[in-house]
C-alpha cells in the first residue's frame, strides 16, 4: 500500500531511531556509567577513566560530542591547590539515555523470536 492512498502503515510501526550521540559504543559506555550515578552526583574525570578503561585522550574526545549535545556537564575546579575535572550527565543527558533505553527494548521487542531448533 501506498501514501497516497492513505493506507500506508501507521508511523508507530517504524523502528525507532537510537540516538546517533550516545549510540557509539564508547559514548554509550560513558552514558551508562554516568546514569547509575544519582541525579545529583558527579565523578572525577580520573576515575571515571579507570571505571572504563580508557585513554584520556579517547575519553575526552567522547566527552566532548556528549557535552555539545548537552548529554554532560565538565566542571573545572580545584581541591586546595589541585585542579579536579568532575562529569555528570545533566537533565537533557539523562532523559536522552532514558529515551535510547526504551528505543532498545522497543527494538527488542519486535524482534522475530525463533524457537532453538533440534538437530538431534
Amino acid at each position: 500500500m501506498t501514501a497516497s492512498t492513505g493506507d500506508s502503515a501507521p508511523e508507530r510501526d517504524s523502528p525507532p531511531e537510537l540516538d546517533p550521540v550516545i549510540h557509539a559504543q564508547a559514548r554509550l559506555r560513558v552514558t551508562v556509567a554516568l546514569a547509575a550515578l544519582g541525579p545529583d552526583e558527579r565523578v572525577t574525570f580520573p576515575r571515571l577513566r579507570q571505571l572504563l578503561e580508557m585513554t584520556a585522550g579517547n575519553l575526552s574526545i567522547h566527552l566532548r560530542k556528549l557535552e555539545d549535545a548537552g548529554y554532560v556537564e565538565i566542571v573545572k575546579t580545584h581541591q586546595r591547590r589541585t585542579p579536579v575535572t568532575f562529569v555528570a550527565l545533566t537533565p537533557d543527558g539523562r532523559s536522552a539515555f532514558d529515551r535510547y533505553v526504551a528505543a532498545l527494548q522497543s527494538l527488542i521487542g519486535t524482534a522475530p523470536s525463533h524457537a532453538p531448533r533440534n538437530d538431534g
